[in-house]
């Protein structure tokens, strides 16, 4: 090997290592491209190294897919942008590949060379390929060359640019399936390079042959095209071209296609405008939340709030409330759990007295469901409805509904309210906290799963953080610092927990005070895993209280720990002896 000319060395290498058999070699000769094309040097490069790569006929897709990203960023090696055309045949070859991951990282490829080429260059070597594609036998090119219209057009003469609009025509009638969705799926990004005149005659007729297409899978893509082109069109153009396909979808045989346009529904309305929304579209709408496939109920279910933003709240009281209505009692959960999740955000728009008579029933048979997702949805948004109808009215309807959740048989049901607990307390405030949740937050750090004893410790810390120290030594200490004499070890564990978390908030005159009597009694234990976990605690404890009260109280504790007969005791115990040597050390 080392008779080898050196520049020919790196080449070889590749060579060798590209016809290996082990795919992982190829790849990494792949992956190394770059690395070889600068040691090649341009000229090389463009004469050696992408012939090589045109001719080799890997048959392995993520080797293939490693080629495809790898040219796309080849342009500096071959010596910029005006040898980029050389990058074009081994790109327009993966673009005919039959894995699809492969053709499409060829097109973005070609797409991200093709963006940098001089106009000259796109018109001799990018049209060329582009009308080779679009005219390929096999279906796969021409799926490939509807992604580069958009890049050629621009820069192609008036004569060219015709034959383009022509060969995108044939493409969106193509008798493959495949084809005409690439050519439906792309017409988006087309349409926004050709001219206004040929938008309106010859761009529109594309898209009312996609939009009547017998596969749904064409029509339904064709839905996206609708909110891209309605943004291009004049708003007059677009009631009379876009406004009757959306009326027509929205009926259409297939669920899937009546899908999309739930789930586009609201960038199709801004595209048409609020009057022609108002007059045409909320009949459409109103239809897809009666729908008879529960996955068209669910999208349209999600877009509510946004629906009814564009509406007045008349307008949503009368068409759209009913449906609300009707959605809450759905046989489907997720239409539900879809509906709960925007439903709060309909207050705002519809004002109190509609809120309170229409809304809050609804709110009320979503919050007792018997699908947690569909009560958690409710719950994380209530912020929402008591800007609207004030704390009072929230707490006598909401409340005992909250407190139902908490006592749920589900874990990750009281998991979930814990953790909205502190989002409640900030929203409904001190007076109210005090009086209505301030019991469940001490009965979960009782509960009979960790994970809730865990989240409890934590939300007792939030909420001392909320609410201030003060309020906390009244309303929170003591009752945490009685449950340290429970029989059972697992819920002292959590008390200790809940201590090393209260100290920071606390501040050191309460620690020292009041917590850390606790924690030194609790030394004495005897469950090896109380004394381990009193000792992180006291470690946690050494930085907010004063160096004093460190050598006074803290070391002699753990010094008896270190000795203590189990060994994790002995463990910890020495850890936060030498973290307080640390800290002493540090301090002085």
């Amino acid at each position: 090997m080392a008779m080898i000319d050196e520049p020919l060395y790196p080449i070889a290498v590749l060579i060798d290592e590209l016809k290996n058999e082990d795919i992982q070699l190829r790849l990494n000769s792949i992956r190394k491209l770059s690395t070889i094309a600068r040691a090649l040097g341009e000229e090389r490069t463009r004469k050696e190294l992408i012939p090589f790569l045109s001719e080799n006929n890997d048959d392995d897709d993520e080797v293939l897919l490693a080629m495809a990203e790898e040219l796309g960023v080849f342009i500096p090696y071959v010596g910029g942008v005006e040898h980029a055309n050389v990058l074009l045949p081994p790109l327009e070859t993966l673009c005919i590949v039959e894995e699809t991951c492969v053709r499409d990282k060829a097109v973005e490829s070609l797409c991200r060379i093709g963006a940098q080429m001089r106009e000259q260059d796109l018109v001799e070597f990018f049209i060329p390929l582009l009308k080779r594609l679009a005219a390929g036998e096999w279906f796969t090119a021409r799926v490939s060359s509807c992604g580069l219209f958009h890049i050629a057009y621009p820069s192609a003469p008036e004569a060219l640019k015709t034959e383009l609009r022509t060969l995108y025509g044939q493409l969106c009638q193509d008798d493959m399936p495949m084809v005409r969705r690439s050519a439906a799926t792309n017409l988006g990004k087309f349409a926004a390079t050709v001219e206004a005149p040929h938008l309106k005659v010859d761009i529109m007729s594309m898209f009312d042959d996609l939009t009547q297409d017998d596969q749904d899978s064409v029509r339904l893509l064709a839905v996206e095209g609708c909110a891209a082109l309605g943004k291009l069109l004049e708003p007059q153009d677009c009631v009379a071209h876009i406004l009757p396909v959306i009326v027509n979808f929205s009926q259409d045989k297939s669920w899937r296609v009546r899908y999309m346009v739930a789930n586009q529904l609201y960038e199709l309305c801004e595209a048409v405008g609020p009057e022609p929304t108002r007059s045409d579209l909320v009949p459409a709408y109103v239809r897809l939340l009666r729908d008879n496939e529960a996955e068209v109920r669910i999208a349209a279910a999600g877009k509510v709030t946004k629906f009814c933003r564009i509406l007045n709240s008349e307008l949503a009281i009368q068409n759209i409330l009913p449906c609300v209505k009707e959605l809450s009692t759905d046989s489907s959960q997720h239409v539900r759990s879809a509906l709960a999740s925007v439903i709060m955000g309909m207050a705002p728009i519809l004002g109190k007295d509609a809120t309170i008579e229409q809304l809050l029933p609804i709110f009320l048979s979503l919050l007792k469901d018997e699908f947690p997702d569909v009560r958690l949805n409710i719950i994380s948004k209530l912020d929402q409805v008591n800007q609207v109808i004030g704390i009072d009215l929230l707490s006598q309807s909401l409340l005992p509904a909250i407190v139902e959740l908490a006592e749920d048989r589900h874990w990750r049901v009281r998991l979930a309210i814990i953790e909205y607990i502190p989002l409640l307390a900030s929203q409904l405030g001190v007076g109210f906290f005090d009086d209505k949740l301030g019991a469940l937050c001490m009965q979960w750090l009782k509960d009979k799963v960790y994970s809730i004893r865990d989240a409890a410790a934590n939300n007792v810390k939030r909420l001392t953080e909320e609410f201030g120290p003060d309020w906390a030594m009244q309303h929170i200490v003591p009752q945490v610092l009685d449950m340290i004499n429970n029989p059972h070890y697992l819920y002292r564990m959590t008390i200790l927990h809940a201590v090393s978390l209260l100290a920071p908030v606390m501040g050191k005159d309460i620690t020292c005070s009041k917590l850390l009597p606790v924690v030194i009694n609790a030394s004495k234990d005897s469950v090896p895993n109380i004394k381990f976990n009193v000792a992180k605690v006291l470690q946690s404890l050494i930085p907010i209280v004063d160096q004093s009260v460190v050598e006074k109280t803290i070391r002699p504790c753990l010094v008896e720990l270190s000795e203590d007969p189990d060994v994790d005791v002995r463990y910890f115990a020495t850890q936060a002896l030498q973290s307080s040597d640390q800290q002493m050390m540090m301090s002085s």
